[in-house]
């Protein structure tokens, strides 16, 4: 049986970054983007599994812990992109130059996603 590895080495530079957009916003293409949206996908079907146990008027517990694994999957995928922005963008900018801003920025979302 075939075995597949996957490079789980953080990228040395982030060549996914970039500031071209109209209104100079950031964008970003994703490096697990398939694996992103996979993941988001199941947790859409999550969410309609809750709003059909509120329709069909199940037990209240039972929604409540539907709900804590919808929060726990979503913080799965902020990790996620949380590691891939520390990894490439923010390890990138420190190379390049110093990485201040992008340092403080990546430690307010920290305490964001903390609270």
């Amino acid at each position: 049986m075939a075995t597949q590895t996957q490079n789980t080495a953080p990228a040395t530079t982030c060549t996914h970054c970039t500031t071209e957009a109209p209104n100079t916003e950031k964008r970003v293409e994703q490096p697990k983007k398939k694996a992103l949206i996979n993941r988001l996908r199941r947790i859409e079907g999550q969410i309609g599994g809750v709003l059909n146990m509120v329709e069909t008027d199940r037990y209240c517990v039972d929604i409540i812990m539907q709900i804590s694994a919808i929060k726990s999957a979503l913080d799965g995928v902020s990790i996620q992109i949380l590691s891939d922005h520390a990894n490439g963008c923010v390890r990138n900018a420190v190379q390049e130059n110093g990485g201040d801003e992008a340092i403080d920025e990546l430690l307010s979302v920290i305490r964001r996603i903390m609270r």
